[in-house]
Protein backbone atom coordinates (compact mmCIF):
# COMPACT_ATOMS: atom_id res chain seq x y z
CA UNK A 1 0.00 0.00 0.00
CA UNK A 2 3.02 2.28 0.08
CA UNK A 3 2.19 3.70 -3.37
CA UNK A 4 -1.56 4.01 -2.93
CA UNK A 5 -2.77 7.45 -3.93
CA UNK A 6 -5.86 9.33 -5.01
CA UNK A 7 -6.10 8.83 -8.76
CA UNK A 8 -9.19 10.94 -9.47
CA UNK A 9 -12.11 12.77 -7.86
CA UNK A 10 -15.67 12.84 -9.21
CA UNK A 11 -18.51 15.16 -8.24
CA UNK A 12 -22.05 14.74 -9.62
CA UNK A 13 -23.99 17.93 -8.84
CA UNK A 14 -27.28 16.47 -10.17
CA UNK A 15 -27.94 12.86 -9.28
CA UNK A 16 -27.84 10.55 -12.35
CA UNK A 17 -26.37 13.26 -14.60
CA UNK A 18 -22.79 13.43 -15.88
CA UNK A 19 -20.50 15.11 -13.38
CA UNK A 20 -17.09 16.70 -13.02
CA UNK A 21 -13.55 15.52 -12.31
CA UNK A 22 -11.95 18.32 -10.28
CA UNK A 23 -8.38 18.20 -9.04
CA UNK A 24 -9.52 18.77 -5.48
CA UNK A 25 -12.72 18.71 -3.43
CA UNK A 26 -13.88 19.69 0.03
CA UNK A 27 -15.09 16.78 2.15
CA UNK A 28 -18.21 17.54 4.17
CA UNK A 29 -19.85 15.14 6.64
CA UNK A 30 -22.50 14.16 4.04
CA UNK A 31 -20.13 13.83 1.05
CA UNK A 32 -18.03 15.90 -1.32
CA UNK A 33 -19.08 19.53 -1.51
CA UNK A 34 -21.71 19.93 -4.22
CA UNK A 35 -22.13 16.21 -4.86
CA UNK A 36 -25.70 15.03 -5.52
CA UNK A 37 -27.38 17.99 -3.87
CA UNK A 38 -29.80 18.24 -6.83
CA UNK A 39 -32.22 15.51 -7.88
CA UNK A 40 -34.98 14.91 -10.42
CA UNK A 41 -38.39 13.72 -9.25
CA UNK A 42 -41.46 12.52 -11.13
CA UNK A 43 -45.03 13.68 -10.55
CA UNK A 44 -45.32 11.25 -7.64
CA UNK A 45 -42.21 12.59 -5.92
CA UNK A 46 -40.04 9.56 -6.71
CA UNK A 47 -36.43 10.12 -7.67
CA UNK A 48 -35.70 9.71 -11.39
CA UNK A 49 -32.31 8.14 -12.15
CA UNK A 50 -30.57 6.23 -14.93
CA UNK A 51 -32.27 3.10 -13.62
CA UNK A 52 -35.42 4.26 -15.39
CA UNK A 53 -33.95 6.89 -17.71
CA UNK A 54 -30.55 5.84 -19.11
CA UNK A 55 -30.77 8.85 -21.43
CA UNK A 56 -29.78 10.97 -18.41
CA UNK A 57 -26.18 9.84 -19.01
CA UNK A 58 -26.06 12.31 -21.92
CA UNK A 59 -26.92 15.35 -19.78
CA UNK A 60 -24.21 17.19 -17.87
CA UNK A 61 -24.19 19.50 -14.86
CA UNK A 62 -21.44 21.96 -14.04
CA UNK A 63 -21.24 23.14 -10.43
CA UNK A 64 -21.30 26.92 -10.04
CA UNK A 65 -20.08 29.04 -7.11
CA UNK A 66 -22.74 29.06 -4.42
CA UNK A 67 -24.17 25.68 -5.40
CA UNK A 68 -26.10 26.46 -8.57
CA UNK A 69 -25.66 24.36 -11.71
CA UNK A 70 -25.26 24.90 -15.44
CA UNK A 71 -27.09 22.22 -17.39
CA UNK A 72 -26.16 21.06 -20.88
CA UNK A 73 -27.05 18.18 -23.21
CA UNK A 74 -26.91 17.38 -26.92
CA UNK A 75 -29.55 19.25 -28.88
CA UNK A 76 -30.45 21.61 -26.04
CA UNK A 77 -29.54 25.13 -25.03
CA UNK A 78 -27.50 25.31 -21.81
CA UNK A 79 -29.39 26.56 -18.76
CA UNK A 80 -28.10 28.06 -15.52
CA UNK A 81 -30.12 27.19 -12.42
CA UNK A 82 -29.42 29.04 -9.14
CA UNK A 83 -29.90 27.56 -5.70
CA UNK A 84 -33.59 28.09 -4.89
CA UNK A 85 -34.68 30.68 -2.38
CA UNK A 86 -36.06 29.43 0.92
CA UNK A 87 -39.59 28.20 0.29
CA UNK A 88 -41.93 25.32 1.02
CA UNK A 89 -40.33 21.93 0.55
CA UNK A 90 -41.69 18.95 -1.35
CA UNK A 91 -41.39 15.29 -0.33
CA UNK A 92 -38.88 13.21 -2.28
CA UNK A 93 -38.93 9.42 -2.23
CA UNK A 94 -35.44 8.01 -2.70
CA UNK A 95 -35.45 4.24 -2.32
CA UNK A 96 -36.73 3.61 1.22
CA UNK A 97 -36.23 7.20 2.40
CA UNK A 98 -38.61 10.14 2.44
CA UNK A 99 -36.69 13.40 2.23
CA UNK A 100 -37.78 17.03 2.06
CA UNK A 101 -36.24 19.12 -0.73
CA UNK A 102 -36.74 22.58 -2.24
CA UNK A 103 -37.98 22.79 -5.87
CA UNK A 104 -35.95 24.89 -8.28
CA UNK A 105 -37.35 28.42 -8.47
CA UNK A 106 -37.26 28.62 -12.24
CA UNK A 107 -39.92 26.68 -14.14
CA UNK A 108 -37.43 26.63 -17.03
CA UNK A 109 -35.34 24.09 -15.08
CA UNK A 110 -38.27 21.69 -14.84
CA UNK A 111 -39.13 22.26 -18.50
CA UNK A 112 -35.50 21.74 -19.59
CA UNK A 113 -35.27 18.26 -18.10
CA UNK A 114 -38.87 17.35 -19.00
CA UNK A 115 -38.21 18.20 -22.62
CA UNK A 116 -34.91 16.34 -22.64
CA UNK A 117 -36.38 13.15 -21.15
CA UNK A 118 -39.83 13.30 -22.70
CA UNK A 119 -41.52 12.83 -19.32
CA UNK A 120 -42.71 15.30 -16.71
CA UNK A 121 -40.04 15.81 -14.05
CA UNK A 122 -39.05 18.48 -11.54
CA UNK A 123 -35.61 19.53 -10.32
CA UNK A 124 -35.19 19.82 -6.54
CA UNK A 125 -32.38 20.82 -4.16
CA UNK A 126 -31.33 19.52 -0.75
CA UNK A 127 -31.08 22.74 1.23
CA UNK A 128 -29.76 21.37 4.52
CA UNK A 129 -27.91 18.05 4.21
CA UNK A 130 -26.96 18.18 7.89
CA UNK A 131 -30.52 17.24 8.86
CA UNK A 132 -32.55 16.18 5.82
CA UNK A 133 -31.52 12.53 5.34
CA UNK A 134 -30.00 10.37 8.08
CA UNK A 135 -27.91 7.38 7.07
CA UNK A 136 -29.60 3.99 7.23
CA UNK A 137 -29.57 3.15 10.96
CA UNK A 138 -28.01 -0.28 10.52
CA UNK A 139 -24.84 1.39 9.16
CA UNK A 140 -24.95 4.79 10.87
CA UNK A 141 -23.40 6.45 13.84
CA UNK A 142 -25.41 9.17 15.61
CA UNK A 143 -25.89 12.30 13.52
CA UNK A 144 -24.52 10.92 10.22
CA UNK A 145 -26.37 12.11 7.13
CA UNK A 146 -26.11 11.81 3.36
CA UNK A 147 -27.07 13.85 0.30
CA UNK A 148 -29.06 12.35 -2.60
CA UNK A 149 -26.37 9.71 -3.17
CA UNK A 150 -27.76 6.18 -3.28
CA UNK A 151 -27.03 5.51 0.36
CA UNK A 152 -23.67 6.76 1.63
CA UNK A 153 -21.65 9.99 1.45
CA UNK A 154 -18.87 8.70 -0.84
CA UNK A 155 -18.17 5.75 -3.10
CA UNK A 156 -14.59 4.52 -3.49
CA UNK A 157 -13.26 2.34 -6.30
CA UNK A 158 -9.75 1.28 -7.30
CA UNK A 159 -8.06 1.11 -10.67
CA UNK A 160 -6.61 -2.34 -9.88
CA UNK A 161 -10.03 -3.81 -9.22
CA UNK A 162 -11.38 -2.36 -12.46
CA UNK A 163 -8.44 -3.93 -14.31
CA UNK A 164 -9.21 -7.27 -12.65
CA UNK A 165 -12.89 -7.00 -13.52
CA UNK A 166 -12.07 -6.14 -17.13
CA UNK A 167 -9.88 -9.26 -17.27
CA UNK A 168 -12.86 -11.32 -16.13
CA UNK A 169 -15.07 -9.68 -18.74
CA UNK A 170 -12.48 -10.38 -21.45
CA UNK A 171 -12.68 -14.10 -20.66
CA UNK A 172 -16.46 -14.19 -20.52
CA UNK A 173 -19.41 -14.48 -22.86
CA UNK A 174 -19.71 -10.74 -23.41
CA UNK A 175 -16.05 -9.92 -23.97
CA UNK A 176 -16.92 -7.57 -26.83
CA UNK A 177 -18.44 -5.15 -24.32
CA UNK A 178 -15.13 -4.61 -22.51
CA UNK A 179 -13.00 -3.10 -21.33
CA UNK A 180 -15.31 -0.87 -19.31
CA UNK A 181 -14.30 2.61 -18.13
CA UNK A 182 -14.56 3.65 -14.48
CA UNK A 183 -17.44 6.04 -15.19
CA UNK A 184 -19.79 3.04 -15.38
CA UNK A 185 -19.55 2.93 -11.57
CA UNK A 186 -19.98 6.67 -10.90
CA UNK A 187 -17.52 6.79 -7.96
CA UNK A 188 -16.48 9.83 -5.96
CA UNK A 189 -12.88 8.78 -5.32
CA UNK A 190 -10.71 6.42 -7.34
CA UNK A 191 -7.55 5.00 -5.75
CA UNK A 192 -4.51 3.73 -7.65
CA UNK A 193 -1.48 1.79 -6.44
CA UNK A 194 -3.26 -1.06 -4.64
CA UNK A 195 -3.71 -4.76 -5.30
CA UNK A 196 -6.94 -5.84 -6.96
CA UNK A 197 -9.82 -6.12 -4.47
CA UNK A 198 -7.62 -4.85 -1.62
CA UNK A 199 -10.45 -2.51 -0.63
CA UNK A 200 -12.51 -5.52 0.47
CA UNK A 201 -10.41 -5.65 3.65
CA UNK A 202 -10.36 -1.96 4.56
CA UNK A 203 -12.33 -0.56 7.48
CA UNK A 204 -10.60 2.78 8.14
CA UNK A 205 -8.50 4.91 5.81
CA UNK A 206 -7.11 8.37 5.25
CA UNK A 207 -6.94 10.30 2.00
CA UNK A 208 -4.35 12.95 2.69
CA UNK A 209 -5.38 14.16 6.14
CA UNK A 210 -9.07 13.32 5.83
CA UNK A 211 -10.22 10.14 7.53
CA UNK A 212 -13.05 7.86 6.43
CA UNK A 213 -14.66 4.71 7.72
CA UNK A 214 -15.71 1.99 5.29
CA UNK A 215 -19.40 1.32 5.86
CA UNK A 216 -20.08 -1.59 3.48
CA UNK A 217 -19.37 -2.89 -0.04
CA UNK A 218 -21.38 -1.25 -2.79
CA UNK A 219 -24.09 -3.39 -4.34
CA UNK A 220 -24.36 -2.62 -8.05
CA UNK A 221 -27.44 -2.13 -10.23
CA UNK A 222 -28.43 -1.83 -13.88
CA UNK A 223 -26.89 1.65 -14.14
CA UNK A 224 -23.45 0.01 -14.43
CA UNK A 225 -24.55 -1.59 -17.71
CA UNK A 226 -25.28 1.85 -19.19
CA UNK A 227 -22.68 3.32 -21.53
CA UNK A 228 -22.22 6.81 -20.07
CA UNK A 229 -21.37 8.21 -23.49
CA UNK A 230 -24.36 6.85 -25.41
CA UNK A 231 -27.01 5.86 -22.86
CA UNK A 232 -27.19 2.35 -24.36
CA UNK A 233 -27.20 -0.75 -22.18
CA UNK A 234 -25.39 -4.07 -22.33
CA UNK A 235 -24.90 -7.11 -20.10
CA UNK A 236 -21.64 -6.15 -18.44
CA UNK A 237 -20.41 -5.70 -15.77
CA UNK A 238 -23.36 -7.32 -13.98
CA UNK A 239 -22.88 -10.61 -15.82
CA UNK A 240 -19.27 -10.97 -14.65
CA UNK A 241 -19.94 -9.54 -11.20
CA UNK A 242 -22.69 -12.12 -10.80
CA UNK A 243 -20.21 -14.91 -11.47
CA UNK A 244 -17.25 -13.58 -9.49
CA UNK A 245 -18.28 -10.81 -7.07
CA UNK A 246 -21.49 -11.94 -5.40
CA UNK A 247 -22.00 -11.13 -1.72
CA UNK A 248 -25.31 -12.56 -0.55
CA UNK A 249 -27.88 -11.23 -3.00
CA UNK A 250 -25.67 -8.28 -4.02
CA UNK A 251 -23.19 -7.92 -6.88
CA UNK A 252 -20.44 -5.77 -5.43
CA UNK A 253 -17.84 -3.37 -6.76
CA UNK A 254 -16.38 -0.56 -4.66
CA UNK A 255 -16.80 0.48 -1.05
CA UNK A 256 -19.11 3.02 0.58
CA UNK A 257 -17.36 5.58 2.77
CA UNK A 258 -18.46 7.88 5.59
CA UNK A 259 -16.22 10.86 6.44
CA UNK A 260 -14.87 11.02 9.98
CA UNK A 261 -13.28 14.44 9.50
CA UNK A 262 -13.53 17.46 7.26
CA UNK A 263 -10.88 18.77 4.91
CA UNK A 264 -9.79 19.01 1.30
CA UNK A 265 -8.65 16.03 -0.75
CA UNK A 266 -6.51 16.43 -3.83
CA UNK A 267 -5.54 14.19 -6.75
CA UNK A 268 -2.21 12.62 -5.85
CA UNK A 269 -2.85 12.58 -2.10
CA UNK A 270 -1.51 9.46 -0.36
CA UNK A 271 -4.12 6.91 0.68
CA UNK A 272 -3.30 5.21 3.95
CA UNK A 273 -5.15 2.18 5.28
CA UNK A 274 -5.44 2.60 9.05
CA UNK A 275 -7.42 -0.55 9.81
Amino acid sequence: MGNAHLHSIHVHPVKAVRGLAPREAVVEPWGLAGDRRWVLIDDGGKVVTQRRQPHLALAAAELLPGGGVRLSAPGTRPLTVPVPRAQATVPVEIFRDKVEAVPADDEAAHAWFSSFLGIEVRLAYMDDPAVRRPLAPEYARPGETVSFADGFPLLLTTTASLDALNSLIARGEHAAEGPLPMNRFRPNVVVAGTAAWAEDDWSLLAVGRVRFRVAKPCGRCVVTTTDQGTGKRGREPLFSLGRHRRLGDKLVFGQNLVPLSRGTIRVGDPVTVLE
